[in-house]
């Protein structure tokens, strides 16, 4: 069923969906004792804020403050991703991969579903480009994955070339 969605209201939809994961991965980085492991939580956290910060300013309305302002707010005890995080004091960094994956995985997928029913043109693009870097969030996380379980890396294959 199409739906009529203005750009605002999906700016803000990401932008608070965003949030959640950026005080996921710093939790996250502050909780996991690997170095490698706080390492990749930390650069996901890093794109997360950067790409914030490109939804934030195109967002006109005033009920979030600033973005330093808004970025220093505390994490939502209500959200369920930062509760299952905190649930355990010690928090496996597999766990906490297993939970930024799922996670990004149904953002994905709830910002596809509406993208599909906005009739809004520029606020489809709009939740399709968000979906576009969530999904590039998951490859990253499968990626680093993978490589911490020993598993083939694409930085580990050799490419040769005969000239």
């Amino acid at each position: 069923m199409p739906q009529e969605m203005k750009i605002q209201e999906v700016l803000r939809l990401i932008i608070r969906t965003k949030k959640t994961l950026y005080d996921f991965y710093l939790l996250a980085a502050e909780r996991v004792t690997n170095p490698l492991g706080r390492k990749v939580f930390q650069r996901l956290a890093e794109e997360v804020h950067g790409n914030l910060g490109r939804f934030f300013h195109l967002y006109n309305g005033h009920d979030l403050g600033d973005f330093d302002q808004f970025m220093a707010l505390p994490p939502s005890p209500d959200a369920a991703l930062i509760r299952e995080l905190t649930a355990h004091p010690d928090v496996h960094e597999r766990r906490a991969r297993e939970l930024a994956l799922s996670e990004e995985e149904d953002i994905e997928r709830m910002l596809r579903m509406t993208a599909a029913r906005v009739i809004d043109p520029v606020a489809r693009q709009t939740l399709e480009r968000a979906a576009h870097e969530t999904r590039q969030h998951c490859a990253l996380i499968e990626s680093e994955y993978a490589h911490t379980m020993g598993m083939v890396h694409e930085t580990d294959i050799d490419i040769y070339v005969r000239e």
